[in-house]
């Protein structure tokens, strides 16, 4: 029995051990955060830590929902409405009569065109009879005419009534086409005296009343909207010309309107027009969005506040904002020895390696890379050495440095981008540099490759300022997508870095004076 209860007691010790260990751990975890806090605080500026996660970036608009495919019936003809077989929002298949408009007057016309056919044709059997009578004269003539018994007058008299018959005969025939066609015509006209759906849908707008007469004279009044589909539904937003860039097809949306506030719907972009419209010289561009509608809770004309989706990156680094705006006061003074960042270049031989492991290089491929890169990084120290004795007025090997620390892009650090001329200088170096390693790709890699380095070369740089025992270090990282909020980064920077985002007013003013 005393073995038996010792069992367990042995057991607990290693959880015991396991516990305090996390506890330690947890304590010194929260003693360091305090230590960094503390620091932060003592050293006059607001900072914000370097996160990993993710950026949404979307374009907000407003629009109004609509069915794909509405169809406006009308009446090509006019009269008086003597039925209305169908409501607002009834459901109708195609061909279902849905109106009918007094046929009496087409009735009418039809039993008078009728008779006038019966006499055209009266008519032609007059005609047809004096036809042959006229031809029997003609001939006894001519007969009589070669044996020189009458005159030629006789005969020429013969041939013209003849001729006359049968023209008479060809008007006869012809009046009877005529009052066939008219007769046609009416028909048609008491067919169109039946509205009948042209699709299956559902009925959205009712204009006429029975007894409502319909004057159809310059064009066709509208009785009946019908909406084909209403399980698929349409949003037509306006984009601002300075967001249209970013919006293409494909893209996800998602919206909400005010009948269902606490409910979040999804669509896609189909289709991005070119038809701009210009309202109090704002050019807005119309975006078509296709919606699920298979509950049926979306009704046409609602009012809908969408947001498309125009980017989005997982699990990246970024910062505050206001990290990339701030800007040391001694800095506006030239830059001080503190103004040099650690990493040159915007950290391109640390992006490098991440872009050439997404290729799966092979084993040689892989020493042609490290051959490279080594290459590269031996030529930025030989040429960093001297730029480091001018106290912050150097360059690296790849990119310039202007006062400051600052990218030296025409004087603009907010954008630190490289200008046309630099970009082309940085890719004919790259492939000088790299020209064995990209001969050894294939196809695929090449493309993957090339993408790569230009938009390594092209992309946006800025100076941050990290903070590193209680002192700004200014580090150069690469811009990527901002939220408005937060803006993606990479280079020289790591999730829990804390960034400068500001100076405390105390410190600033102590700075002034």
């Amino acid at each position: 029995m005393a073995q038996t209860r010792s069992a367990p007691a042995r057991s607990s010790r290693p959880r015991v051990v396991a516990i305090g260990v996390a506890v330690v751990a947890l304590a010194g975890l929260a003693w360091w955060w305090t230590h960094h806090e503390a620091k932060a605080a003592d050293s006059g500026f607001r900072t914000a830590a370097v996160e990993s996660g993710d950026i949404r970036v979307s374009i907000s608009a407003t629009g109004t929902l609509s069915a794909i495919s509405t169809v406006d019936v009308g009446s090509q003809i006019s009269g008086q409405v003597t039925d209305v077989l169908v409501d607002f929002n009834d459901r109708v298949r195609k061909d279902q009569v849905i109106a009918r408009i007094d046929p009496s007057t087409y009735q009418a016309q039809i039993a008078q065109g009728a008779a006038q056919i019966a006499s055209a044709r009266a008519s032609l059997a007059t005609a047809q009879a004096t036809l042959r009578n006229a031809e029997i004269d003609y001939d006894r003539k001519a007969s009589l005419s070669g044996q020189q018994l009458i005159a030629k007058s006789d005969v020429d008299l013969a041939r013209a009534a003849r001729d006359q018959a049968r023209a008479q005969v060809n008007a006869a025939q012809a009046q009877i086409t005529q009052q066939q066609a008219s007769t046609q015509t009416t028909r048609l006209n008491l067919d169109r005296t039946v509205i009948r759906s042209p699709v299956d849908g559902v009925v959205l707008t009712r204009t006429i009343e029975p007894g409502q007469t319909v004057a159809a004279s310059l064009q066709a009044p509208v009785l009946f909207q019908i909406a084909e589909d209403l399980s698929q539904m349409k949003i037509v937003l306006a984009i601002d010309e300075a967001d249209i860039g970013q919006v293409k097809a494909g893209q996800s949306v998602n919206f909400t309107v005010d009948a269902f506030p606490e409910r979040s719907f999804r669509g896609k972009v189909q289709q991005v027009r070119l038809s701009a419209t210009n309202t109090n010289n704002v050019i807005t561009y119309p975006v078509v969005v296709t919606v699920d509608n298979r509950d049926q809770v979306l009704l046409p004309g609602m009012t809908v506040n969408a947001e498309i989706e125009v980017s989005r990156r997982d699990n990246v680094l970024k910062v505050p904002n206001a990290a990339l705006r701030f800007k040391p006061a001694d800095d506006a003074t030239g830059g001080t020895a503190n103004a040099q960042p650690q990493q040159r270049g915007g950290g391109m031989a640390s992006e490098l390696p991440k872009l050439a492991q997404s290729l799966h290089l092979n084993a040689s491929q892989q020493d042609a890379f490290d051959t490279a890169l080594a290459q590269m990084k031996e030529r930025m120290a030989a040429r960093a050495a001297p730029a480091a004795a001018q106290q912050g007025q150097g360059g690296s090997a790849l990119f310039g440095r202007g006062p400051g620390g600052g990218p030296s892009s025409g004087g603009n650090a907010n954008t630190g981008a490289a200008s046309g001329a630099m970009r082309q200088r940085l890719m004919e170096r790259f492939n000088q540099q790299f020209a064995a390693f990209r001969a050894s790709l294939d196809d695929t890699q090449r493309t993957q490759w090339d993408a790569g380095v230009t938009a390594l070369v092209s992309a946006r740089r800025a100076p941050i300022y990290k903070l590193v025992d209680g002192q700004p270090q200014p580090a150069v990282v690469r811009i990527g997508v901002s939220d408005g909020t937060s803006t993606e980064v990479s280079g020289d920077v790591h999730a829990g870095d804390l960034v400068i985002t500001g100076a405390e007013r105390a410190a600033t003013a102590k700075a002034t004076q």
